[in-house]
């Protein structure tokens, strides 16, 4: 495993269109743990193939809704979709690929995907609150959209500010 540099915005990789994952094998595997690890080093809750300039529907996402005392663990999702989402939430939503950049979206409170694990086989999962969050930002990114596209605006540095007292 191996930390991977995150691409930034500028960068035409981020705004292409990834291809399906046809084939279910060592390099997916590498790619995936090394996704893992470059997300868990960065202190994200999501990361997309294409930020790491891999052009493949992969994604590497941190569930944080676990009990108490329980552990955060990270959900792959390859070939993803979106099958149902419910409600709404609406605050600042950030990026690995634009740091120190916030803007206010509005997401689903509730979504379920369903994709495919590291070997191909089919599944569905239920995110909420961040989660579901984070599974809409990170399947944009599979579609070259950025969240500034999805923001009703940006947020100015008085008020990151403001947030980190």
């Amino acid at each position: 495993m191996a930390i991977r540099s995150i691409v930034l915005k500028g960068d035409s990789v981020l705004e292409k269109h990834c291809r399906p994952v046809t084939e279910f094998n060592d390099r997916l595997h590498l790619l995936l743990d090394d996704m893992t690890q470059t997300l868990l080093e960065s202190g994200g809750v999501g990361l997309a193939a294409p930020q790491v300039g891999v052009l493949r529907q992969a994604v590497v996402v941190l569930e944080t809704n676990v009990p108490e005392d329980g552990e955060e663990y990270v959900i792959e999702l390859i070939n993803p979709e979106i099958i149902s989402e419910d409600g709404e939430q609406r605050g600042p939503e950030g990026c690995l690929s634009l740091p120190g950049q916030y803007g206010i979206v509005t997401r689903p409170n509730l979504v379920k995907v369903r994709a495919q694990d590291r070997n191909g086989n089919f599944f569905e999962v239920e995110g909420e609150a961040l989660t579901a969050r984070c599974f809409c930002h990170e399947l944009d990114h599979l579609s070259g959209v950025l969240f500034p596209e999805r923001a009703e605006r940006m947020m100015t540095p008085e008020e990151l500010n403001e947030d980190k007292h």
